[in-house]
């Protein structure tokens, strides 16, 4: 099963020293990040609309076998409240990201922390996400602005989406089996306890966002903590549950899932140290390696 353990976004000053070398160009950062780990998670995509121009060089500054997530747009979840947003969507996906290709990982929906569950309202969401390129750029050709790529000349690939709650209302079986029917992943998210975590099989991988364990985005993982972690990755892998988590309905995950995590805890440079910590713990190894995308 595939495994890509990285950071969320990686371009931060208090990184410089303690993960990227002395001196290194900041315009070599991303370089140096992709090489390091085999995915990063976009953030820039949350506060704005990027440019054709940028994914492509983002692309051109990576390896040929990493994978990058896409944080959606928070026009779409935290201004609009996933209401109206038909036209915010088109945009967002004729802004160029699907210009990644072969590197287009999992697409990460994250709620504001007030936003209630409202079957109605989510069902309608998730039914106007694109499952493959060629409905993503049919989308597209409906925007305002944009790229408006032509989906005959994209390579027709399947699009994952996860969806990262923070409202006590969704932990029901009712959003579970809706997350399932539309086969979108529930983030399992750390959170130092101020948003749900809860490990829920909800799709055909999992994925992890580790905001901190202490302290929201500013503390690390201590190596029992980063070990205990390891152990539910293994377990996912295995197309088992971890035992150690809380979970919404009974039963055991629908088969081995592939597993995407990303350390959110970037101030003070923990995010990187702790991803390479746990890549080390899971695959014997510090240096630059994957198992598929």
């Amino acid at each position: 099963m595939t495994l890509r353990i990285g950071t969320s976004g990686w371009a931060y000053a208090s990184w410089r020293g303690p993960f990227y070398p002395a001196g290194l160009p900041h315009r070599l950062e991303l370089t140096h990040a992709a090489q390091t780990f085999s995915s990063l998670e976009i953030n820039a995509s949350f506060y704005r609309l990027q440019s054709p121009r940028t994914y492509d060089r983002w692309s051109a500054e990576s390896p040929d076998d990493f994978v990058f997530a896409v944080k959606g747009s928070r026009y779409i979840t935290h201004m609009r409240r996933l209401r109206n947003v038909e036209m915010a969507l088109a945009n967002f996906y004729a802004s160029g990201v699907l210009g990644l290709g072969a590197k287009l990982g999992p697409f990460v929906w994250q709620l504001p922390p007030r936003l209630a569950y409202d079957p109605a309202l989510m069902d309608d969401f998730l039914q106007q996400l694109p499952r493959d390129t060629a409905a993503a750029a049919q989308l597209a050709a409906h925007a305002e602005r944009g790229d408006t790529p032509d989906h005959q000349a994209l390579d027709l690939q399947p699009l994952r989406h996860a969806l990262e709650v923070r409202h006590e209302s969704f932990l029901t079986e009712e959003c579970v089996a809706q997350l399932r029917r539309h086969g979108v992943a529930l983030v399992v998210a750390d959170a130092t306890g101020l948003f749900p975590l809860v490990e829920q099989a909800t799709a055909d991988f999992m994925y992890v966002r580790l905001h901190g364990a202490q302290a929201l985005y500013s503390s690390g993982y201590t190596a029992e903590e980063l070990d205990v972690w390891a152990g539910r990755i293994r377990a996912w892998q295995a197309g088992e549950r971890s035992g150690t988590l809380p979970t919404i309905t009974p039963g055991p995950p629908s088969g081995p899932q592939d597993v995407y995590v990303y350390f959110d805890n970037d101030i003070g440079a923990h995010a990187p140290a702790d991803a390479l910590a746990l890549k080390t713990l899971l695959e014997g190894t510090p240096d630059h390696s994957s198992s598929g995308s």
